[in-house]
């Protein structure tokens, strides 16, 4: 398969994480006789610093021509730490969403039977964890009216969906549960905000042409913590943009590393992977960064053109690895792995998928992964 791969590196360890999952991709390439094309654009601080904007039009115009678009990360701490700041890097990742029509995002959370101790929970609470969830991303109070009087003393921002926005991410997490345990969950405040009572009442309607999927509903504040004491009753979580953002970044405590969690950004006709970490700054330049979270982003991007050996591959490279403790210092703290070191190890594995294997780990150690 030839596929066209627009690149955004964008901020802090972005550039960094990114550089590993293009490695891996490039060994999909030699493994199973593919082509990928590359091409990179600035976005975000980066991009302001350089464009003036944090999303040019140029990168703009190489994200729509391309068949998807692997990104890195986003945000600077000198636009964090100035509320007068009218325009910020995180602004060119929500007009990049919105100009490629990306109204589902797909956040897997997963429980590794190898990483269990690293969670502060209990293993007997989050053993068997499965879940994924579908945040609807370019509706509701990130996009909404937002408006602040003369004197700067009183501010809203208006959370506003339609019925077309709900119907639609609604369809894609049905089918999705329909392939996995067949149980949805809706996730509102259906007790309080109006546009909660719409995302009931439509998805109750659709939830009745997928008989052979249970519908359940549970408010944000008892899912948060139902997410905590019992996260293995979940199957596919459905919610609007903001509930989906603090539930996934929620998730992240299972798996152990927020640096583990990959996602899809999905449109109608153009398709996003991003680790769904932040540009960590503390790290930037330092080859820390945990950069699995952007490999398992790549091997959705392959699932998603239906390349599903490739993405097998990836994960086992991925499995692999923690398993023998070719880890970052977050999952690991008197780790000697760095970002890059990890990336060698996962790719080389991909390339020599055979379960049997020896590997010399003083080399690992040197950055120099041999595969005998």
């Amino acid at each position: 398969m030839n596929l066209n791969i627009a690149l955004l590196p964008g901020d802090g360890i972005g550039p960094e994480v990114l550089a590993q999952a293009v490695k891996c991709l490039q060994a999909v390439e030699e493994t199973f006789n593919h082509t990928f094309t590359f091409k990179e654009a600035p976005v975000g601080a980066i991009a302001m610093e350089q464009k003036g904007t944090p999303l040019p039009e140029a990168t703009l115009s190489l994200c729509l021509e391309a068949d998807a678009v692997l990104f890195g990360a986003i945000g600077d701490p000198k636009y964090d730490s100035n509320p007068d700041a009218k325009v910020r890097p995180e602004q060119g990742l929500l007009q990049l969403r919105k100009a490629l029509g990306l109204y589902a995002n797909i956040r897997p959370v997963i429980s590794h039977p190898t990483l269990l101790n690293k969670s502060p929970l209990k293993k007997e609470i989050i053993a068997g964890t499965d879940f994924v969830i579908f945040r609807e991303l370019t509706g509701g109070i990130y996009f909404g009216e937002k408006k602040l009087n003369e004197e700067g003393t009183v501010a809203s921002d208006l959370c506003e969906y339609s019925e077309d926005e709900v119907s639609r991410i609604t369809h894609l997490a049905f089918k999705a549960a329909k392939a996995r345990k067949k149980k949805v969950t809706l996730v509102d405040k259906a007790n309080v905000l109006e546009s909660s009572r719409l995302w009931r009442k439509v998805v109750t309607r659709i939830g009745e042409s997928y008989p052979e999927v249970t519908l359940e509903h549970m408010f944000m504040d008892n899912a948060a913590m139902q997410i905590i004491l019992n996260p293995t009753q979940f199957d596919v979580i459905l919610t609007e943009n903001m509930f989906g953002d603090i539930l996934s970044d929620e998730g992240s405590v299972i798996s152990g590393s927020i640096g583990l969690l990959a996602s899809a950004s999905i449109g109608d006709e153009n398709a996003l992977f991003e680790p769904i970490h932040g540009s960590y700054p503390q790290a930037k330049g330092k080859n820390i960064a945990n950069p699995i979270a952007s490999i398992l982003s790549a091997a959705m991007l392959l699932e998603h053109f239906g390349l599903h050996e490739e993405a097998w591959a990836v994960k086992k490279a991925v499995d692999k690895s923690l398993k023998k403790g070719i880890v970052t210092i977050d999952l690991k703290s008197k780790s000697h792995h760095s970002t890059s070191q990890v990336g060698d190890f996962i790719a080389h594995n991909i390339v020599d998928i055979e379960d049997n294997f020896n590997m010399n780990d003083e080399n690992i150690d040197l950055g120099k992964s041999t595969i005998i």
